[in-house]
């Protein structure tokens, strides 16, 4: 059973808040930073990005516990204050947090640390696809008559999909303290085709005009 301590879901929601707002703020630079388009854009960026953190975050704290570890999320608000600084250029460097863990009886294991490390970039990967099926799904519904909402839900779609992508080709940059650098030190082959599969899906993302 994956558990949680107060600290730690505490500092998952400051993260996940001051992460949503922050790519809303980013998103919106070039239409105005308006009342309305914050309203109805921290929606979309709590799906698009809120989401896809969050499950990042918990697929390692998951496979952590289940291999014995303890594991927690705790922020970096230093990840944040940089978030901060670079949103007005219309772009975000984030890293608002993440998960640690490790244990006291023993020492982990270049096949656990891989596995844990990989875990995040393949959920990123799983939601990748999903956004990307439904966008594609969803796409010719869309009409002058539906315009409005069809064409928000497919923005909602698209940005998820775009996200997604990215964070998982990002985190699998053979870089430390990057999840790429653990899992390219356990099975080479299957970190080849993660970040195969992650950088064709950010290609898609940035290339094909999906609405």
């Amino acid at each position: 059973m994956v558990t949680f301590t107060s600290e730690e879901i505490r500092d998952i929601i400051i993260a996940v808040i001051a992460l949503t707002i922050l790519y809303a703020l980013a998103i919106t630079r070039s239409s105005g930073w308006t009342m309305d388009n914050l309203l109805l854009f921290i929606p979309i960026s709590f799906i698009a990005v809120g989401i896809g953190f969050i499950l990042h975050e918990l697929g390692h704290k998951v496979i952590a516990q289940r291999f014995g570890f303890f594991s927690e999320f705790r922020r970096w608000d230093y990840g944040l204050i940089l978030g901060l600084l670079t949103m007005p250029f219309g772009y975000m460097i984030f890293a608002p947090g993440a998960v640690y863990f490790g244990s006291y009886g023993r020492m982990v294991t270049a096949e656990e640390n891989g596995k844990i490390s990989i875990a995040g970039p393949i959920v990123n990967i799983i939601l990748a696809v999903l956004f990307l099926g439904l966008t594609l799904t969803l796409r010719p519904y869309l009409s002058l008559g539906n315009a409005g909402m069809m064409y928000i839900l497919l923005l909602t779609l698209v940005l998820g999909f775009n996200v997604n992508s990215f964070l998982a080709l990002f985190n699998l940059l053979p870089i430390p303290p990057l999840d790429g650098s653990k899992v390219i030190q356990w099975n080479l082959p299957i970190y080849i085709i993660t970040i195969g599969i992650s950088a064709l899906l950010t290609y898609i993302s940035y290339t094909i005009t999906l609405f």
